[in-house]
């Protein structure tokens, strides 16, 4: 794992080639989202869309993947405020944002992370100060996009451009699934928060690891595999810049783990452990 992040720290062609994006499923094979979770219950918006409220049912952990190949840090820009979640002229899911920062250079066809989930700009105002993003149904079921409302903030970066600074870890922008906040509590000026998540997330969840939370870079402090939950700290700083602590216990929460997790248990099942096999000697 030091080997494949060093590689890919000195070579911007290979960090913006570790996306390994794909186009989604046929929407004859979309999953269907836990009942607790249900989209068309959670926003009055979104409720006169069949696709959000019949589904097709598979039970297999398939991340969300934008058809635009991007990489993020996890490091939040800025904070931006929902305008209008709803449907356009044409049928589709449109969500705009009022932000600032994020508009700074940006073009149509451009990535910008949304709590975490990468999404394609469809349209912007710099005078007015928003941009308008589109959101697949896929993308409602595998993210907590489906609950957000007009006024709610939202968690906001750029795609990583070969000269930025590294600052947080290796993000996709491809939403693992949600988590629910369970606890949060305060230590001092800093706040522990517990996430608990489904076990086909949690297994990739590790002490001292990384994981984002809602688009943000965070480190996991401890794993409790028993309850499916792990929890970390939010120092003073941080609380300022980001959504987590303004959301309260239940809500939910998006998750992407670390993609170099997933590289290696892939590696491992294919039977890949020597040097040679690999085609590293």
């Amino acid at each position: 794992m030091l080997l494949l992040r060093q590689m890919a720290l000195s070579s911007p062609s290979i960090s913006i080639s570790f996306s390994f994006s794909r186009s989604s499923p046929p929407i004859s094979r979309l999953p269907k989202p836990p009942s607790s979770i249900s989209p068309s219950l959670s926003n009055p918006l979104l409720r006169s869309l069949p696709l959000l409220r019949n589904p097709r049912t598979t039970r297999s952990l398939t991340p969300f993947r934008s058809p635009t190949r991007s990489l993020f840090t996890g490091i939040v820009e800025e904070m931006g405020e929902v305008l209008h979640l709803g449907t356009n002229d044409t049928g589709g899911i449109e969500l705009q944002i009022s932000a600032k920062t994020v508009l700074s250079g940006v073009h149509l066809g451009d990535s910008i992370a949304v709590n975490g989930t990468c999404l394609t700009v469809s349209s912007f105002d710099p005078e007015g100060s928003h941009f308008t993003v589109g959101l697949s149904p896929e993308t409602l079921r595998k993210t907590s996009l489906f609950g957000i409302r007009p006024g709610d903030p939202v968690n906001l970066e750029r795609a990583l451009q070969p000269i930025s600074r590294m600052g947080g870890h290796f993000v996709q922008g491809h939403v693992d699934g949600t988590g629910e906040i369970v606890s949060m509590v305060p230590e001092g000026d800093s706040l522990w928060v517990k996430v608990r998540a489904p076990p086909e997330i949690v297994r990739y969840v590790v002490p001292k690891g990384f994981i984002t939370v809602d688009g943000t870079s965070l480190t996991v402090v401890g794993v409790y595999d028993e309850e499916c939950c792990f929890d970390f700290m939010l120092v003073a700083y941080t609380q300022q810049k980001v959504v987590i602590p303004l959301k309260k216990v239940g809500e939910k929460v998006n998750l992407e783990v670390d993609i170099l997790g997933k590289y290696v248990e892939k590696l491992l099942k294919c039977g890949i452990g020597a040097g040679e096999d690999a085609g590293l000697s």
